[in-house]
């Protein structure tokens, strides 16, 4: 069994982004600044966008974070979101979810401009990604396939199962595993809550994405020999153990899963640090090119 190191391949992809931010800035060009909105105080929210903030000071990109309470109005947020897509300055930016209910967050993500969508959750984003055209891929699917990248896993061919199908991951990372590149090219299955005989479909995938938000929801007895493990899920439990009183816990049972593996990512460390590199080379993309 090998560990998926997510965060020593963050650490190299981010000095790769900020030896390209050095050269940029040597020839005179831009630096890539992302701004980011936060609504409210989640624990979860605040630590995420504390982390990308600190990313883009470690690559050399500057940042701006735009911060609401959480009784701010609809209007009001989409009215910030239109200033961010008009501002020249701007790159990219990210709306950081869940926003609170009395917000449609369908309605904000459709109203950022689909160029600065760095989050890569735009409709037209979505549907470039589908069917591989030039685009923002969403930070979290493009986090794993990097991992797979990395560590050289093959994918060509192999059975893939994706347990989630939500618009962020789940969708997302089943299409990419399925174009016709590297990584990619697998034969792709999506498990979900309705799927019937669940354990059996999923103890035959050669490569088992874990996305679906539920902690230690993968066992032993649904992985097969051998098999290629991501776990996406990151929810936080009450734990006894630490000082905050909670821990993050993943959607893969580990202790029980990890001896069948080949490959198998940790929680924290493995999918979570991609994610945030996802989200700096998508801002990278935006200040280079413009599709």
């Amino acid at each position: 069994m090998q560990l998926i190191d997510g965060k020593a391949i963050a650490d190299i992809v981010k000095g790769e982004i900020a030896e390209t931010v050095k050269k940029r800035k040597e020839q005179g060009l831009k630096v890539p600044h992302l701004a980011a909105i936060l609504v409210g105080h989640d624990g979860g929210s605040e630590t995420y966008v504390a982390h990308k903030v600190k990313a883009c000071e470690q690559v050399g990109f500057e940042s701006t974070l735009i911060r609401f309470e959480a009784d701010v109005t609809e209007e009001e947020l989409l009215s910030v979101v239109d200033k961010l897509n008009k501002d020249q300055e701007i790159d990219g930016f990210i709306v950081q979810l869940p926003l609170p209910k009395h917000i449609s967050e369908q309605k904000v993500i459709e109203a950022i401009d689909y160029k600065k969508d760095v989050d890569g959750f735009h409709p037209i984003n979505v549907g470039r990604t589908s069917i591989g055209l030039p685009s923002f891929v969403s930070a979290t699917p493009a986090g794993i396939l990097e991992l797979l990248k990395r560590y050289e896993i093959p994918t060509k061919g192999k059975n893939c199962v994706v347990i989630g199908r939500s618009n962020i991951v789940g969708k997302p990372v089943a299409s990419l595993m399925m174009q016709k590149a590297y990584p990619g090219d697998a034969t792709v299955t999506v498990c979900h809550s309705r799927t019937e005989n669940l354990k059996n479909v999923v103890s035959q995938a050669d490569i088992i994405i874990a996305a679906l938000g539920s902690p230690e929801f993968l066992t032993a007895d649904m992985v097969k020999e051998g098999a290629v493990v991501i776990d996406v899920g990151t929810t936080r439990v009450p734990s006894e153990e630490t000082k905050s009183g909670w821990k993050l816990k993943g959607d893969v049972k580990f202790d029980e899963v990890a001896p069948k593996c080949s490959f198998i990512t940790p929680v924290p460390g493995g999918v979570g640090p991609m994610t945030i590199v996802s989200l700096l080379k998508n801002t990278l993309l935006a200040t280079e090119i413009k599709f």
